[in-house]
């Protein structure tokens, strides 16, 4: 279960535009133990959300705020671990987390605005 501080269904959380292709967002709400970390990537027709976090450590994905893509922006990269994930489904392909993936966060488009989906996540990745 997500963090009270996790927006609700339905919040809008930034323009579509806001996202441009081939670019990721992240998002902080709330604070500490509360904190819920997550990010929105686009790439062609793909939109996507997965929280930020690592499935090995469970640390922070981004090597600077709101940079999540390798150089040629074709994947997501772990910073901490240089673990390789996949835009479309945030499965690792490489990495010692290999096996496992990222959670998806559900995203609807409405009116040109991103918003949060419904729970549970789209299609959430234990790790094993």
């Amino acid at each position: 279960m997500f963090p009270a501080s996790a927006p609700p269904p339905g919040e809008v959380l930034c323009a579509l535009a806001d996202v441009p292709e081939g670019a990721t967002k992240g998002f902080r709400f709330g604070a500490g133990a509360e904190t819920f970390a997550m990010f929105i990537v686009r790439s062609g027709a793909v939109l996507r959300g997965y929280l930020n976090v690592c499935p090995h450590r469970l640390l922070p994905l981004d090597w600077k705020p709101g940079q999540f893509l390798t150089a040629d922006g074709t994947y997501i990269l772990c910073a901490n671990h240089a673990a390789i994930f996949r835009i479309d489904d945030g499965a690792c392909l490489s990495g010692p987390c290999h096996g496992t993936g990222l959670v998806a966060v559900n995203l609807e488009v409405s009116n040109g605005k991103i918003v949060m989906g419904r729970w549970p996540p789209a299609s959430p990745r234990a790790r094993r």
